[in-house]
């Protein structure tokens, strides 16, 4: 199948709605569970960490593959690459709901361009990070489950503490606002 007519589009309209769902909790999340410890339990060995630091680290790791290799990735500010720290250590303060939205869009960007400039051959070219042994498209597939594997953690959260969460974006138009 033409990488270009079929596989793009569908990418474009399946990653865009995990994003759109990602912004949908972001959004519905009350203040005071914001900043709250109120993770899952595989998150105490970060520390304290709440439902801004899970946002946060989608974001980052969307912002990262976005970017389809190790070496020239670098975060708009405030953001760094604690991330990618194998120590684990967190943002010195939680980041505010406008900070991670700003952040959200930007890697929104990052990867409709990172989308838009792959070819067949690139899309089936090793992605860039030497540890990973998969291709540029395969890591697209994976950071789009990373998003909502993560969404979904969120609105776990939203729905014990809130009572509701956001519903289901089936697909998100191709040429999506941002």
């Amino acid at each position: 199948m033409d990488f270009e007519l079929f596989w793009k589009p569908m990418l474009t309209r399946q990653f865009g709605a995990s994003i759109g769902m990602l912004e949908r909790a972001i959004l519905a999340c009350p203040d005071e569970l914001w900043a709250e410890d109120s993770g899952p339990p595989e998150w105490k060995t970060h520390g304290t960490v709440g439902f801004w630091y899970m946002a946060y680290h989608t974001i980052f790791f969307l912002d990262y593959h976005a970017n389809g290799s190790q070496g020239a990735f670098e975060p708009p500010a405030p953001f760094t690459l604690s991330e990618l720290d194998p120590a684990g250590v967190l943002p010195s303060q939680p980041f505010t709901r406008e900070e991670l939205l700003t952040y959200l869009h930007y890697a929104r960007r990052s990867l409709a361009a990172y989308i838009d400039r792959l070819t067949s051959e690139a899309a089936a070219s090793p992605c860039g990070i030497p540890i990973w042994k998969m291709t540029h498209a395969e890591l697209l597939i994976h950071s789009m489950r990373h998003v909502q594997h993560h969404t979904a953690q969120l609105n776990l959260m939203l729905r014990q503490s809130a009572g509701t969460a956001p519903g289901w974006i089936f697909a998100a138009p191709v040429d999506a606002p941002e």
